[in-house]
């Protein structure tokens, strides 16, 4: 992934600004799970490394506003940008990496150029399908699905399909493997969100309801309570919960199930990702979504 990294910061020093380039250099690199996937499906190549490089800076852009709406202090472990520099400096540095990404993007076929910008659209809408679910606690399967789809599956499926076309592969069916591997890697994190700790995360545990996140294990945990405790869950909503809160919550869920029924919505959706690529026998495609499902819970 060093390739992509160096690509990257080429990209944000030819802008001539070096504010951005400090700032640029204090973002951790991440796990580069959607350039992991193209590289497998496509290979190595100057076109394909760059794609993967445009595909991270805007990934990385939407991190940095995504930050900024729940006032983050954390990321990958290390401070924000945010925290570090201004909600303004990370907000503008957002921009610069959205706009740099398209820049490079309008070299490529329209094909691929629409295919990830299209999905860029996607992205911003559920960033704010995100923020309107977070107005109060959602009991919605269905509205959660399609805001996690738009916020973090649709990037990684244009991945997959960027990848097919650069390998002359059927993209719709890549398409259906990465909307299923994005789906299942969001439950996946917002599992991990309840039963890791801090440390683990690289950002404090129970974040997520704290901003406001009604995510899956909660919505099942929701469905199988009684009344009292579905005031009780409702009203620790947007809280910063106290220990006892916590162990409170995390009793419920493994009582009722909510962490093993989430755990295996996740791992079908990777079935159905595997299912759909299979036959053109892409190496290192199963692997990527069983690493990604099976992290510690």
């Amino acid at each position: 992934m060093e390739k992509i990294d160096l690509i990257m910061k080429n990209f944000i020093a030819e802008l001539g600004y070096e504010p951005a380039n400090a700032m640029f250099a204090r973002i951790n690199s991440g796990k580069k799970l959607r350039s992991k996937l193209l590289l497998k499906i496509a290979g190595e190549s100057e076109q394909s490394l760059k794609v993967c490089a445009i595909t991270e800076l805007i990934h990385l852009a939407s991190l940095l506003h995504d930050d900024v709406i729940d006032d983050a202090d954390t990321r990958r472990g290390s401070p924000s940008i945010n925290a570090s520099f201004g909600t303004k400096n990370a907000v503008m540095l957002g921009d610069i990496l959205y706009s740099k990404g398209f820049y490079e993007l309008s070299k490529f076929p329209h094909e691929i150029a629409g295919e990830i910008s299209g999905a860029v659209s996607k992205l911003s809408v559920g960033e704010m399908m995100d923020v309107d679910l977070s107005a109060k606690f959602n009991e919605d399967k269905s509205a959660y699905e399609t805001m996690i789809y738009y916020k973090t599956a649709v990037l990684i499926e244009a991945a997959a399909a960027v990848g097919a076309m650069l390998a002359g592969l059927d993209a719709r069916n890549f398409k259906i493997y990465g909307k299923n591997l994005g789906l299942a890697f969001q439950i996946i994190d917002d599992i991990l969100d309840v039963t890791q700790d801090a440390a683990t995360l690289g950002k404090p545990n129970f974040s997520d309801f704290k901003e406001g996140k009604t995510t899956l294990p909660y919505i099942y945990l929701y469905e199988s309570l009684n009344e009292a405790d579905k005031e009780k869950l409702k009203s620790l909503f947007k809280k910063d919960l106290s220990e006892a809160e916590r162990g409170w919550v995390r009793t419920k869920m493994n009582e009722t199930g909510a962490i093993k029924k989430s755990i295996e919505a996740a791992k079908n959706l990777g079935e159905q990702a595997i299912k759909s690529v299979e036959k053109f026998n892409v190496d290192g495609l199963e692997s990527i979504v069983k690493s990604m499902i099976d992290r510690e819970f």
